[in-house]
């Protein structure tokens, strides 16, 4: 009895261990799941993680697209309403320019008036292609015609000839229309917005200001010829 009672507790004994071993597995392998699954999911987060600031860094955002967008717009920007105005103003006395210098080419008998009115033709051209070239960027429509404050002096000039054509040249284009210019120069200089435009301005000055000295020389020559002329 006493050996038999001894058999059934070690059998209960030995199915207690064997439970709670078991219990101890089964613990651990859940543990072991859990932290697996932990793993896997930071592992996942931090690659996509890197996977989106790569993207950000390998392609540009909308908003940053936007902002290259703008700043090329700002480049390229239309010229405001007062530059247009100023654009404007000098096409007219580069075409006047360019006209009244044909004309001296073709009305004048004197050499030294022939060979201003040349140099005024070919500078003026070269001003002007450049002005348009600008306009056309910043969205400018230039006018092809000498303007309203030229067609009077282009009016006397076809009615002259001779030295009477001589000095009105030389007085008009050659003093009075450089006189302007230079003004006007001046002016896109000081209240111009656009930075090509004034850069334009400031390089053309030098020359507009050689070309009243030139023609103030010619203008006293000529004075001076049709004095002696008529004496």
């Amino acid at each position: 009895m006493t050996q038999h009672m001894q058999q059934a507790n070690f059998r209960f004994v030995r199915t207690l261990v064997s439970g709670a071993t078991l219990a101890a597995v089964l613990a651990a392998s859940f543990t072991a799941i859990s932290a697996n699954a932990q793993g896997t999911s930071s592992s996942s987060s931090g690659t996509t993680g890197a996977t989106g600031a790569t993207g950000a860094a390998g392609v540009a955002s909308p908003s940053a697209s936007g902002a290259m967008g703008s700043s090329g717009g700002a480049a390229g920007a239309m010229a405001s309403k007062g530059d247009s105005k100023l654009m404007t103003d000098l096409a007219h006395g580069n075409i006047a320019e360019i006209e009244a210098g044909k004309m001296a080419l073709e009305k004048s008998q004197n050499d030294t008036v022939k060979k201003f009115a040349q140099q005024m033709v070919d500078d003026h051209t070269a001003a002007l292609t450049e002005l348009q070239l600008l306009a056309q960027a910043k969205g400018v429509k230039l006018p092809e015609d000498v303007g309203p404050k030229h067609k009077t002096m282009a009016a006397a000039l076809k009615a002259a000839s001779g030295n009477a054509f001589d000095r009105q040249y030389m007085k008009g284009a050659g003093v009075a229309d450089h006189k302007q210019t230079i003004a006007l120069l001046k002016n896109i200089q000081k209240n111009g917005k656009d930075v090509e435009l004034k850069t334009i301005a400031t390089k053309k000055l030098p020359t507009v200001q050689a070309h009243l000295k030139m023609a103030q020389q010619k203008l006293a020559a000529v004075s001076a010829k049709n004095k002696t002329a008529n004496s």
